[in-house]
């Protein structure tokens, strides 16, 4: 225990996930961080005035962090923006806030997964122009899946390991894999071009992205377990309101 206590980590790269007030002057704040996976620091005086790090801690943006202590729970020490990154547009933050709980929700506390905090990175970088913003969210939340174990083999049948074929349609389990070929005219069935586009990762057509949300949001919900997303509960809210004339 005391060596966790006394454990100085500097200049970890991280993401500033979620953030909610401490004491009087201070915030516990949660981090995705390359090395050291999902983590909570207490940022002590983050709130007094002329602390600096309240222009530092903000979601989106990259974060280089000093901390002591456990990894969970720990002091963070320093914190600083190293580079300056084109911010995410106000039409993509929403999404932005859904990459997020995502992370929190379905990451465990201090798993490192390398690979997905460099898909993050990137992901949030395509979110700075509205015109990517659909494409980079089917690919975040398939390497997402695919890096959690989630993920399912698009481009061959489960059982018999037969390839799919582009001209056919098939029954897929989003929790399982590609099922069988079936009739065109069957619910649900997919295209088998649509799969092998999600395979090679190269979504180019509307039904191609359609497909993948519905495929991937289905994954996504059996990994949640009964949990909602606040994100999504909060955009089909905002989807349903009814609009207001100018003025």
């Amino acid at each position: 225990m005391a060596h966790a206590r006394s454990r100085r980590v500097e200049l970890e790269p991280a993401y500033l996930l979620h953030q909610r007030d401490w004491r009087d002057s201070s915030r516990i704040v949660e981090f995705y961080t390359r090395d050291h996976g999902r983590i909570a620091l207490f940022a002590k005086g983050a709130r007094r005035p002329g602390s600096g790090l309240a222009s530092v801690l903000r979601p989106f943006v990259p974060i280089v962090l000093t901390w002591q202590g456990s990894g969970d729970g720990g002091t963070l020490i320093a914190a600083e923006t190293p580079v300056v990154v084109s911010p995410v547009v106000p039409a993509c933050l929403m999404s932005a806030f859904y990459l997020n709980e995502l992370l929190l929700k379905l990451l465990a506390r201090e798993d490192p997964h390398p690979e997905i905090f460099e898909t993050y990175a990137t992901t949030l970088a395509r979110l700075t122009a509205a015109s990517t913003e659909r494409e980079a969210l089917r690919m975040f939340e398939k390497r997402f899946l695919d890096a959690l174990g989630f993920g399912i083999d698009y481009s061959h049948c489960l059982g018999t390991g037969d390839g799919v074929v582009a001209e056919r349609y098939y029954a897929v389990d989003p929790s399982r894999g590609v099922l069988t070929m079936v009739a065109p005219e069957t619910k649900g069935a997919v295209g088998g071009v649509d799969l092998l586009a999600l395979a090679a990762e190269d979504l180019t057509t509307e039904g191609q992205l359609v497909v993948a949300r519905r495929l991937f949001g289905a994954t996504i919900a059996a990994a949640l377990d009964g949990r909602e997303l606040n994100s999504r509960r909060v955009a089909r809210a905002v989807k349903a309101r009814p609009s207001t004339p100018e003025g």
